[in-house]
Formats: structure tokens, C-alpha cells, sequence
């Protein structure tokens, strides 16, 4: 398997972040992207080149004429945490690409899984799909991912890191992470689609090396030019604010994560994995510092011509 040879991929989830990010770094490798989506014409993300297919994960016939001509597939579980719900879903999507004999399917898992099991639907829900797509005999590829950079960049986090040098985060200063831009992640998940004789593993992806809040916020301040410091954002807090966004439920299922985090049950859960996914995926992943100088941060400064 050679990515110089053009995959046509089945991307699940691509009108998303993660996903996204897979689908045009897809498209910039000369590779057809197709997806699913439930959006209307005028409500998708550009996705230059990428087939749309409407219709819905849940049905599984919307998930067969997604996967007709395609080579390869990716998959990103949407923000679900309903156990019914996230094995339907896996199923119809090992169902479809069983069908349509696809030669790899690389299934990203969101994040981190314990290795014993919890009470936390993001976990658990991440397992079951996991375990449905490898039973089903798919020729499957696993990537968990720790903490994405992208997430500070964002109208939580931007204001507060540009005029005021606080990155706040619901991650206990002492939790060794491993933090991963979405670049990075599709960078991953190429490889994991092309790279010889995988299948069947599963990878615990992430950047360059694993840093405290203090060694962050320090990377930050290389990266903008001016001293920051790192908070710890309480989970509950950052629960609460979710759920304004993306209702209480959807809220709930990202913050267990969080909450787990805090509960110092596993403090090196989104840590490195000591070099092994780097070398077998052959990536590079750059300094955190590198991804933040190249930020358009002075978007969130309050310090802009229209307040002046």
C-alpha cells in the first residue's frame, strides 16, 4: 500500500474538525474524498473536491451509498455518547465497508481510552465502537488522540491568551499531555490509511512530547512572544459553559473526560506512548511552539481598530 497510489476514502465525519481535517488533507494529497452529512448545500464547510452524499449514519443504506467506489475509509464517532446509538453506528459502517471490500478503515477514537474499564461514556461508548468494527473482520486501524491545540484556539481561550497571557484548561496542571493539532491528526491518520502491515493495531497518537500546564503555557509564551501562565479550569465550570453550546447531554459526554482527568485515576492517560506511534507512522510532529507562532491569534485581541 503506497500513498502515491490515489485511495478513494469514505470519510465519516468530515463536516467536523477532526474529520475535516483528514478530508482536505486528503484532497491536498491528490486522494477523492466522499462523505455523509446531514447538513443542506449551503451549510458545508469548504471541502474542495470532496463528494457529499445526504443522509444519515444512523441509516444503514444512507452508510452503504457512501462507501459504493471507495477504497478506503476514515471514521470519526460524532459527539454521541448513547451506547445504543455508537454500536448502531459502527455497525452500519463496518456493515457498508465490508461490502464494499474496503482494503482499510482507520477509526479514530476520539481520545484516550483507559485500559480498565470506567463509568465515562466517552471512554466506554469509544470502546464499544472500537470492538464492534474489529469484530466484524473490517481490516481495521485504531488512532486515540490526547488533547487537541486546536482547542485553544477559540473564543474561550484566545481573548484570555492574547490580552492577558492565561491559557485556562480543564486538565490538572500536573497531567502530562501529549497535546495534538488536527493537522497532526490527519497527518496520523494518512499514515495509518497507507503505511504496510497495520492492521489490527491501535496507536496512541500525540505531538512532539508530553508537557505539564506550566511546560504549555511556557511553549505558548515562545510561541506569542510574551509571558503566559497556565490555570486550571474546573471541570464543572467548563461543563457548564459546554452545555450552552451544545446542550447538557453533548456537554456532559466531552466533560467526563475532564472529569476522569481530574479524578487523578489515570494521570498519564494522555501522555506520549514513549516514541512507538511516531516511528511506525513515521511523523514528525513540530514543536508546540511551532503551531502557535503560526496562529492568527490577533483575531481574539480586544485590541483591534474597530474598539480603538
Amino acid at each position: 500500500m503506497s500513498s502515491e497510489i490515489p485511495m478513494r476514502v469514505a470519510v465519516v465525519g468530515a463536516t467536523g474538525f477532526q474529520g475535516g481535517a483528514v478530508a482536505r488533507l486528503l484532497a491536498e494529497r491528490r486522494h477523492r474524498v466522499h462523505t455523509l452529512t446531514r447538513r443542506p448545500s449551503a451549510d458545508r464547510p469548504p471541502l474542495p473536491g470532496a463528494a457529499f452524499v445526504a443522509g444519515d449514519l444512523g441509516r444503514p443504506d444512507d452508510v452503504r451509498q457512501l462507501f459504493e467506489g471507495t477504497t478506503h475509509a476514515f471514521m470519526t464517532m460524532p459527539l454521541v455518547y448513547e451506547s445504543e446509538r455508537v454500536e448502531a453506528y459502527a455497525r452500519n459502517v463496518a456493515e457498508a465497508a465490508l461490502e464494499a471490500g474496503t482494503e482499510r478503515l482507520v477509526f479514530n477514537a476520539n481520545t484516550r481510552i483507559p485500559l480498565g474499564p470506567t463509568d465515562v461514556a466517552a471512554f466506554e461508548t469509544r470502546r464499544l465502537a472500537e470492538r464492534v468494527l474489529r469484530d466484524s473482520g473490517v481490516p481495521l486501524v485504531v488512532i486515540r488522540p490526547p488533547v487537541y491545540l486546536d482547542n485553544l484556539f477559540s473564543p474561550w481561550n484566545g481573548p484570555a491568551l492574547v490580552d492577558d497571557g492565561v491559557l485556562a484548561y480543564p486538565l490538572p496542571a500536573s497531567a502530562r499531555t501529549a497535546w495534538l493539532s488536527h493537522r497532526g491528526l490527519a497527518e496520523a491518520a494518512l499514515a495509518a490509511l497507507t503505511r504496510e502491515d497495520l492492521e489490527g493495531r491501535t496507536f496512541d497518537i500525540g505531538g512532539e512530547r508530553s508537557l505539564t500546564g506550566g511546560e504549555l503555557a511556557a511553549a505558548f509564551g515562545r510561541g506569542l512572544g510574551r509571558a503566559v501562565r497556565y490555570e486550571e479550569l474546573d471541570p464543572a465550570a467548563f461543563e457548564r459553559s459546554l452545555a450552552r453550546l451544545l446542550g447538557p447531554e453533548t456537554a456532559a459526554g466531552v466533560a467526563g473526560i475532564y472529569h476522569f482527568m481530574a479524578s487523578g485515576a489515570d494521570p498519564l492517560l494522555m501522555a506520549d506512548d514513549d516514541g512507538v506511534s511516531t516511528e511506525v507512522l513515521a511523523l514528525g510532529p513540530p514543536p508546540v511552539e511551532e503551531w502557535v507562532a503560526r496562529q492568527p491569534w490577533q483575531v481574539w485581541s480586544s485590541d483591534t481598530p474597530s474598539q480603538r
